[in-house]
């Protein structure tokens, strides 16, 4: 008897969905970050924070200074967000409007959309669960503020989820592709932010835990490309400053600033020394930028994410809110929140840090569901987490860009007059003498390059005039 053919169609490979699905994520990433950075463009919101104004003008005088070159990238903030804004940031507009900070920041943000997304979609075996958990994350909209800007928690994020992904994929396939892509995202987050840093021993571990063969080969791999971000920083620490821990306690670290000023009689930060008033600081941040709703369907979805048995993911993505609950007590981190003492907003964005773990953790009960109802549930996980952002629609409510409003709103209107009056006066060819620092948004505003100013990175230029002014310093501003 001939074989008889089905008249049912093929069904469609496993393979070809997942890369609709993919496809799919990041169209829908990307049509949200463009949104995100067109509204906080229109309205002159890209550098409102001190901090990104800085990032900004760190990666320009790379090209564009009077000393321009790799050294440029200085000390203390890790170098990866400045080097991703280098191809944008030598085009004058780029620079002085603050898209060459944006777009690399928006790009991250979509790759740590996918990332999540594919990390979830395997940890809960579940797409309505992925689904959900991307949502969350990515409808948040102090994320998607920072997400606009030349900061650099998106880079940083898109190291972690890249890291949670890989990790996630090696527990299913014991690949070495997977401990090489680890560790090349886990390199990326240590050139980025501290906390990357402090992943690696816990990854590390993870690797020799999870691998069923090759167990050295794995652990060896991982810790080797990971560590070369640490090593290099030191390197390039101690090759320029002479200090191997001079991004730590050099002059312009952050400890070093903190100790001059509790020596003129400042009051120490809270959670300083006190690990309940640390926890209560990161809590009280946490709580501001994730949204309350989210924060306590968080904390129970930990049960449900257990229940599936996500140990892992929840363990990694738990590791940077410790790391700053630790800071906080250990390192004079500052974090300041307007229900606490004292009553003032800085550093707020850290509490973001909690974000993936609370999606995650929600997209918990979206994965427990009945398939029946998977995708109800997604969609009320999703409505009840975004509640309050759609209660209240307006930027005042988004904790994370009204700190950049508040604390900038002097240093804005200093910048414009000083601009306004450089532009009036200066003669080509011009020089001024300053700090690098706030000043240089006034050179950025005015739209006058870098290289007109002598500063403290125009090392042998600078410490000259410093030291002989009569015989060195030849600027008429100063």
């Amino acid at each position: 008897m001939s074989a008889t053919r089905s008249s049912k169609p093929a069904p469609r490979s496993k393979g070809a969905g997942a890369v609709f699905e993919i496809l799919l994520a990041a169209l829908l990433l990307a049509g949200l970050s463009w949104a995100a950075v067109r509204y906080h463009y229109q309205r002159g919101h890209l550098l409102w924070h001190n901090d990104a104004e800085a990032h900004l003008n760190i990666a320009r005088r790379v090209v564009d200074s009077r000393t321009p070159g790799y050294e440029q990238l200085g000390t203390v903030w890790l170098p990866l967000p400045h080097v991703l804004m280098l191809p944008l940031v030598r085009q004058d507009r780029f620079w002085r409007d603050g898209l060459a900070g944006a777009i690399p920041s928006a790009a991250c943000f979509v790759l740590a959309g996918l990332f999540l997304y594919a990390a979830v979609r395997r940890a809960y075996q579940s797409r309505a669960a992925a689904a959900a958990a991307t949502a969350l994350l990515a409808l948040n909209p102090n994320l998607l503020y920072l997400q606009a800007t030349p900061m650099t928690e998106p880079v940083m994020l898109a190291a972690l989820a890249a890291v949670l992904y890989f990790t996630v994929r090696f527990r299913e396939t014991q690949g070495l592709g997977a401990v090489l892509g680890a560790g090349v995202a886990a390199l990326a987050g240590t050139l980025t932010r501290y906390e990357g840093w402090f992943l690696i021993p816990f990854v590390t571990v993870y690797f020799l835990v999870a691998a069923k063969r090759r167990r050295w080969l794995c652990v060896v791999l991982f810790g080797a490309i990971a560590s070369l971000g640490p090593l290099y920083w030191l390197a390039h620490n101690w090759w320029y400053y002479g200090n191997a821990l001079e991004f730590y306690s050099g002059p312009y670290s952050a400890l070093a600033i903190y100790q001059r000023a509790l020596e003129q009689g400042m009051a120490r930060y809270p959670g300083d020394g006190n690990w309940v008033a640390a926890k209560m600081q990161f809590r009280a941040a946490a709580r501001l930028c994730v949204g309350l709703p989210l924060y306590w369907m968080g904390i129970a979805g930990l049960a449900a994410a257990a229940f599936r048995r996500a140990w892992w993911p929840l363990v990694l993505l738990a590791l940077p809110p410790a790391f700053y609950v630790w800071s906080i007590h250990s390192s004079g981190t500052p974090v300041y929140v307007p229900q606490l003492w004292p009553f003032s907003y800085y550093n707020t964005r850290y509490g973001l840090v909690a974000l993936p773990l609370a999606a995650l953790a929600a997209a918990g009960w979206v994965a427990l569901a009945p398939r029946r109802v998977k995708a109800l549930s997604a969609l009320v996980v999703v409505a009840a987490g975004v509640a309050p952002w759609l209660a209240y629609p307006r930027a005042a409510g988004w904790i994370c860009w009204k700190e950049a409003q508040a604390n900038s709103e002097a240093r804005r209107a200093w910048t414009r007059e000083a601009a306004e009056y450089l532009q009036s006066q200066w003669a080509p060819g011009d020089g001024i003498f300053m700090s690098f620092g706030d000043l240089a948004g006034v050179l950025r505003t005015a739209g006058n390059p870098l290289r007109r100013a002598l500063h403290e990175d125009n090392r042998p230029e600078w410490e000259a005039a410093v030291g002989r002014p009569d015989l060195f310093l030849r600027e008429r501003w100063a």
